[in-house]
């Protein structure tokens, strides 16, 4: 289980992952992004079924600034089978992402990340330092009525050289699904 929080400011713990398109992915990929968000997720949650078009926005908004949205499923798939690298490849076809999906099958990542929901968001500057963890924004069943983006925000704030205004905000989605 996670334990520690990464906290604000804090590097971005590495990582060697293979991506549903059958490379291996690790932060040095993204050494010539201007920010890197990564996005703890999964096949089975409906919250981050709900995000997934907004998740898709946020890469093609984004892309033309430097920034990447990379995706990693650490959930254990023998009691959630659909959370499985095959189903992986499945859902990111059907759903056409747009943004790397990566498995994190020893859930080594996770652990260094202290993630604990899908979807969790960790959004690091150039320099690969924590600048924002929580949520995409405050509604998850209704795009339409989202008062706050706190993710978009976040970024903005980063790209223009500013602080950001709302560093963290709590998670919520699905528990991380954790190997006996």
């Amino acid at each position: 289980m996670a334990t520690n929080n990464l906290k604000i400011g804090s590097p971005a713990p590495d990582f060697n992952l293979m991506g549903v398109d059958g490379k291996k992915y690790s932060l040095s990929f993204f050494a010539d992004k201007r920010a890197l968000i990564v996005i703890f997720s999964c096949n089975h949650c409906p919250y981050v079924q709900a995000y997934e078009d907004r998740i898709k926005q946020i890469q093609t908004d984004y892309d033309s600034k430097g920034v990447s949205v990379v995706a990693i499923n650490s959930n254990e798939d023998k009691g959630y089978p659909e959370d499985s690298f095959e189903n992986m490849n499945k859902r990111a076809t059907e759903q056409n992402f747009n943004f790397l999906y990566l498995r994190d099958d020893d859930q080594s990542v996770a652990h260094a990340y202290d993630a604990t929901h899908t979807p969790e968001i960790f959004l690091f500057g150039r320099e690969r330092k924590l600048a924002f963890h929580g949520k995409i924004d405050d509604n998850w069943q209704e795009p339409g009525k989202v008062q706050n983006h706190y993710l978009r925000n976040a970024l903005n704030e980063l790209i223009a050289g500013k602080e950001i205004s709302v560093p963290e905000t709590f998670t919520i989605g699905c528990t991380i699904k954790w190997k006996k």
